[in-house]
């Protein structure tokens, strides 16, 4: 997801987007705990998107 995405939508639904992403990155760990996982590139952009989100959500309290 893109920065400028992320700096349209309000608080409350930069917190709902960043609750799926972590519940994404658990079932992605989970999934590659039992072997089964396909898509290993996913992880680095999960990680990347929380990231993101969270410098997102610091700079709007911040201002």
């Amino acid at each position: 997801m893109k920065a400028s995405e992320l700096r349209e939508m309000d608080a409350a639904g930069l917190r709902r987007r960043l609750v799926e992403l972590r519940r994404e990155q658990l079932q992605m760990r989970l999934s590659q705990a039992t072997g089964q996982e396909a898509r290993v590139h996913r992880h680095r952009e999960l990680r990347r998107d929380v990231a993101r989100l969270k410098t997102i959500m610091r700079e709007a309290a911040g201002s």
